[in-house]
């Protein structure tokens, strides 16, 4: 048995062509342009290639884009009264602060300064909190993408059971509590945790977000569960996610691949967080198809 490839890239592309429609028609019916503002502090090579990438993807479905980067030696209050501005600007609906931060700034202390409405990757305390009460929220680009992937493939997830592997604030803690609101049954571990690869034999459902190249074994993986790879490792053989992916591919019934898998969905999902944020902030329904 050989898993089915969960093509993330050509779910994205149809993802964005929806998007790209919706935004016509807010244009249309309502004369309104969602707006995204993107902040870039310092030259990190990686993060400027994934501005640029936004950059692009925001034009190609017609919203409004604005890009600002400021010096690696930019003074923390300086970044923050950038975001005062932004949160009062009427014509950006989203903004995101490209992490990670000069260490010289308090990541937390400027993800919270960003307006909870325009927190288009939503890392606030503000909707983290609602997230997990289970009330409506920002949600974070990439569990968001993982969830709609896995819908797409399982048609529902309720009564699997699920483990997270990776208890981040950016991907394992929402994506728990994504799979939650869906009604499966989840478990959330770790690099540290006891008996990990038994836990994972008992999963329908794996994703992981640890960080780790390859750290997930093939024979860990229940025979026909879906695994959904969020882990993107620098190694001297290229890209590669957190699972060893020649091996689980042989037990799994579906998987992500990386790269090609989890990755163009972030972007697409922070393209979609932009237009929800857009129709809330003026009274409109949210778009269908883009949130939980």
């Amino acid at each position: 048995m050989t898993a089915d490839l969960i093509d993330g890239k050509a779910f994205a592309a149809t993802l964005r062509a929806r998007i790209a429609g919706q935004v016509a028609a807010l244009k249309a019916d309502h004369g309104i342009t969602p707006g995204l503002a993107v902040v870039l502090v310092g030259e990190d090579p990686a993060s400027s290639v994934y501005v640029r990438s936004k950059g692009k993807a925001t034009a190609e479905v017609g919203m409004r884009g604005f890009a600002h980067r400021l010096p690696a030696g930019t003074p923390q209050q300086e970044l923050l009264d950038l975001i005062a501005r932004l949160n009062a600007d009427e014509a950006v609906n989203g903004i995101l602060v490209q992490l990670p931060l000069p260490r010289h700034m308090d990541e937390a202390a400027v993800i919270n300064a960003i307006a909870p409405e325009k927190d288009v990757d939503g890392f606030t305390v503000l909707n983290a909190g609602r997230l997990a009460t289970g009330q409506k929220a920002m949600v974070p680009c990439t569990p968001l993408g993982c969830l709609m992937l896995l819908r797409d493939r399982l048609g529902s997830v309720s009564g699997k059971d699920a483990l997270v592997i990776g208890r981040s604030n950016i991907v394992g803690k929402p994506m728990a509590q994504l799979l939650l609101a869906d009604s499966a049954t989840v478990t959330v571990a770790h690099s540290r945790t006891r008996g990990l690869p038994d836990l994972c034999r008992r999963a329908d459902i794996v994703v992981a977000a640890v960080g780790r190249a390859r750290f997930v074994q093939g024979d860990w993986i229940k025979p026909g569960a879906t695994v959904i790879d969020v882990g993107i490792n620098r190694t001297d053989d290229g890209l590669t996610g957190d699972v060893d992916f020649a091996a689980a591919r042989e037990v799994a019934g579906a998987i992500t691949p990386v790269p090609g898998g989890v990755g163009p969905m972030t972007i697409a999902c922070l393209l979609a967080n932009t237009l929800t944020a857009t129709a809330r902030v003026h009274g409109l329904s949210d778009p269908e198809g883009l949130t939980p």
